[in-house]
């Protein structure tokens, strides 16, 4: 498998491990400005291409992949600077408009001439919403799922000011104090935090648990990329300010969604505001935020749905 002329000069062959279909993934890699992309590829029929957010990478998608990959071809990638997929400058700023030209690159890659599925989260969902903009011609149907595009917002001001402290807060005490500082930020409005904690009480004592050889190794990798994702990724993609009326104009294709269990909080409200605006379905997925970790099998199930409909 090669790639279109037009990008010759920025991509490489992939090299496979696996035939596509069979129950490993094939893995390929793909040169594109700045960086080397990791993907994997499984399954038959149509293309479908999963953007993962947050730190976790393409892993993330570990659990819903196999399923979703009896109807589609389904390819999973680590975006630049994540896991496997490596950066020519680790030093180098971030840009939602280059991270979509990764996904539009990965596209012309594997679904040549024909429109895709895409199903984007968080982060990956902003990345997402760029590719629908900028090449709507090689999306058939995203699903966006709770895209924190807080400038999109009546209070993106307030926001604005979250990641001011998150990011001084990384500068003068360090990385898990600024992830804490984000993190109740972004909990839902009112006295009652994402986990049900009325703020300024304790939280329940958890016990621990040892986590299965894959998880621990996915946790591990998670950790690891953290750094870059608060320094790096979380201020230019909640930064980043759509254009809502080419959106407005290609809502046909365009699913947005959002957890069952998130109403109110800043990841969700976006999603909600973006729809009511167009005039669209809010969809709503099983759990929160990471309902594609927490609940596995019905996430996927409903994905399949929505890409049928």
């Amino acid at each position: 498998m090669t790639a279109p002329n037009a990008l010759s000069t920025s991509t490489t062959p992939p090299t496979p491990t696996a035939e596509a279909g069979s129950a490993v993934p094939a893995t390929g890699t793909l040169r594109v400005p700045g960086a080397t992309l990791h993907y994997r590829v499984r399954g038959d029929g149509p293309l479908l291409l999963l953007i993962p957010g947050g730190a976790g990478g393409a892993a993330a998608f570990d659990n819903i992949a196999d399923g979703l990959a009896a109807e589609y071809t389904v390819a999973t990638y680590d975006p630049r600077g994540i896991s496997q997929s490596t950066l020519d400058d680790p030093e180098a700023a971030q840009r939602v408009t280059e991270h979509a030209d990764d996904a539009f690159r990965l596209l012309e890659l594997l679904s040549p001439g024909e429109p895709a599925r895409v199903f984007g989260m968080s982060s990956g969902a902003i990345a997402a919403l760029d590719l629908l903009a900028t090449h709507p011609e090689r999306v058939e149907r995203l699903v966006a799922h709770e895209p924190p595009l807080v400038e999109v917002l009546p209070d993106a001001a307030e926001h604005r000011a979250l990641l001011a402290r998150v990011r001084e807060t990384l500068r003068t005490q360090g990385l898990m104090p600024a992830v804490a500082v984000f993190a109740e930020g972004s909990k839902r409005k009112g006295d009652a935090g994402v986990d049900g904690v009325r703020k300024g009480e304790p939280a329940e004592p958890k016990a621990e648990m040892t986590l299965p050889p894959q998880a621990a190794a996915r946790a591990a990798r998670t950790m690891a990329n953290l750094p870059y994702f608060v320094e790096r990724i979380i201020p230019s993609f909640m930064a980043y300010a759509p254009d809502t009326d080419r959106l407005a104009e290609l809502s046909d294709r365009l699913v947005l969604a959002g957890g069952q269990d998130s109403h109110g909080e800043l990841p969700y409200r976006p999603a909600a505001f973006l729809a009511e605006r167009f005039g669209t379905e809010l969809h709503h997925f099983p759990g929160g935020h990471t309902g594609l970790t927490t609940h596995p099998d019905e996430f996927g199930e409903l994905l399949r749905k929505v890409f049928r409909a």
